[in-house]
């Protein structure tokens, strides 16, 4: 018999949780109002697989005798709701999602020790995988997605001539051209927070909540800034940045998902944010790009943080699992 669950697995479990309904919302709207056939079919399969794991997951809760959470629910969403976003967007968003799923499940897997826990995260890492190499060759066969820059085939192997390779951030020191590994980097970036752009414009547009209304606001100045400071970065290495020209909100004002939902969401990104520009920071060799990417995460960091805030002052953010309180 399995023994009894860790810490780090009760607090993966709960957050995939909340992940997991949260995506399911989302997906039902997207259902409701089919645009696309192909797109359509693609979020309907992924879908199904994801209930069957939300009942999974609250199964293994009741098994385990640990209260399910409330994630989200049917009241969080209104898919009979009028479309948010144009017929490309479903798939634009859910390859991202897949992105971050992806990366959120290997970290799973190399946090749980008990071999039912392990071998669910490697479902769940194999279903993301898959769905992410369907969304991306379908939006490449349709045009709706650029693949990055090309460049020169390497012809042999250089080694790194004195300090000026590092070279970027004294003005008086000529920066080399961007790298293979910054040139993916600073792509990734723009591809990523383009779709946030977009998301939050959606959210502006719909929510009815001031203070809320005021933070996608925020959030969606934020993404633009860093779209430009990438954008402009690979232009000056002479790299055309990724024109995305799908994805954009519809002219509907009525909302198809909760405040709370919405928020959760842009929280999640946020983090995910993050993640991406410790990366950048740590594989960037030309000293102006961690320079930058360093003050972007602060950015990001403070927006989320004020996210949180805001989540809490409208009780919109589930408490997770506790270890034992201090009785002194």
């Amino acid at each position: 018999m399995d023994k009894q669950l860790s810490s780090s697995e009760i607090g993966n479990l709960w957050m995939t949780y909340q992940q997991k309904t949260m995506l399911a919302r989302l997906l039902e709207h997207f259902l409701a109002n089919k645009q696309n056939e192909e797109v359509h079919n693609l979020v309907q399969t992924y879908y199904n697989q994801e209930i069957n794991f939300i009942n999974e997951l609250t199964a293994l809760f009741k098994q385990e005798k640990i209260v399910v959470p409330v994630g989200y629910v049917e009241s969080d969403v209104k898919p009979s709701s009028k479309p948010l976003y144009d017929q490309y967007f479903d798939a634009l968003f859910l390859r991202v999602m897949m992105k971050i799923t992806i990366g959120l499940n290997a970290l799973h897997i190399s946090m749980s020790y008990r071999q039912d826990i392990t071998d669910l995260y490697k479902r769940f890492f194999d279903v993301a995988q898959n769905t992410y190499n369907e969304t991306t060759q379908f939006l490449l066969k349709d045009g709706v997605l650029t693949r990055p820059p090309m460049i020169p085939m390497p012809e042999k192997v250089e080694f790194v001539k004195g300090e000026g390779y590092m070279a970027g951030f004294n003005i008086f020191s000529e920066k080399r051209p961007l790298n293979a590994i910054e040139v993916s980097l600073l792509y990734q970036g723009i591809e990523t927070n383009v779709l946030g752009f977009q998301l939050l414009r959606g959210f502006e547009q719909v929510s009815k909540d001031k203070e809320v209304k005021k933070y996608f606001e925020k959030g969606k100045d934020l993404a633009k800034q860093i779209i430009d400071t990438f954008s402009d970065t690979l232009l000056k290495s002479d790299i055309q940045p990724p024109i995305v020209a799908w994805g954009n909100p519809t002219l509907s004002t009525e909302s198809p998902y909760s405040e709370k939902l919405m928020m959760y969401l842009t929280n999640l990104l946020s983090s995910f944010g993050l993640t991406s520009n410790a990366l950048g920071t740590s594989f960037s060799l030309r000293s102006d790009l961690p320079m930058k990417m360093t003050l972007i995460a602060k950015d990001i960091f403070d927006y989320a943080k004020d996210g949180g805030k805001l989540m809490v002052k409208n009780g919109w953010m589930e408490e997770p699992p506790q270890s034992l309180k201090s009785t002194k």
